[in-house]
């Protein structure tokens, strides 16, 4: 029998700057009845507490987070091209979180849990300390006009708390179609303690194969957007 899990380093102190606004919109029926019907199997809350993932999901998997996973496409998309790996999704847009569901019911997906809250408190007091082996950030609020850059969710304090939820070796995967915003991704993660770029100092990454395509990217390919990926591994 292994110990508990354990948490470490807590950001416990309340910021008063979110990087996310709550959308408006209803959900639709089918969301709603997936709500109802599968949350409370798929379904996870702060309220639990620490989570130790080898009981959540009843095996010792890779462990894969995805923070805003929007309407659940994507992930959907690699738990069911990864069976043998686990995945965690977090995202406050509980239309999103319907379809989500939906989509786990229709496909069957055991491998999957949800979180609907803000994505720091979820790394604040529920993941375990070098627990993943793989984080995804893709296509963040990019908060364009330069009074709101506070608001972007990629800052130190944030990469610092993804950096002690990863094991040693673990991957922390970024995305976004605004250049501005890569640029900013980029000189965060290059000054941030215990991380390293994944393909060479200071270089932006081939999109990997493992990211789905999403309606959203190819949409901005359409538009003649750029999309950038960065990789970058946890050292210490």
């Amino acid at each position: 029998m292994t110990d508990a899990p354990s948490i470490g380093p807590k950001f416990t102190q309340r910021r008063e700057i979110r990087s996310f606004v709550l959308r408006g919109g209803r959900m639709t029926e089918g969301q709603r009845q997936a709500w109802e019907t599968q949350w409370p199997r798929w379904g996870l809350s702060v309220e639990q507490g620490v989570i130790d993932p080898r009981v959540i999901f009843g095996r010792e998997a890779l462990l894969n987070l995805e923070i805003g996973f929007g309407m659940g496409d994507s992930l959907a998309q690699m738990a069911a091209s990864h069976p043998e790996q686990d995945f965690i999704g977090i995202e406050v847009h509980r239309p999103g979180v319907g379809s989500l569901l939906k989509m786990i019911d229709e496909q069957g997906l055991t491998n999957l849990r949800i979180y609907c809250t803000d994505a720091n408190e979820v790394l604040d007091q529920c993941l375990p300390d070098a627990s993943l082996d793989r984080v995804m950030l893709f296509f963040p609020d990019p908060w364009h006009k330069k009074r709101h850059h506070k608001r972007r969710i990629v800052q130190h304090d944030f990469v610092q708390r993804i950096r002690h939820k990863l094991r040693v070796g673990g991957i922390f995967h970024l995305a976004t179609d605004w250049e501005n915003y890569a640029e900013h991704m980029l000189d965060v993660m290059e000054g941030s303690e215990g991380m390293v770029n994944n393909v060479a100092p200071g270089s932006f990454a081939p999109r990997p194969d493992e990211r789905p395509v999403t309606k959203f990217e190819k949409r901005g390919e359409r538009l003649g957007h750029g999309v950038w990926d960065l990789l970058y591994r946890r050292t210490n």
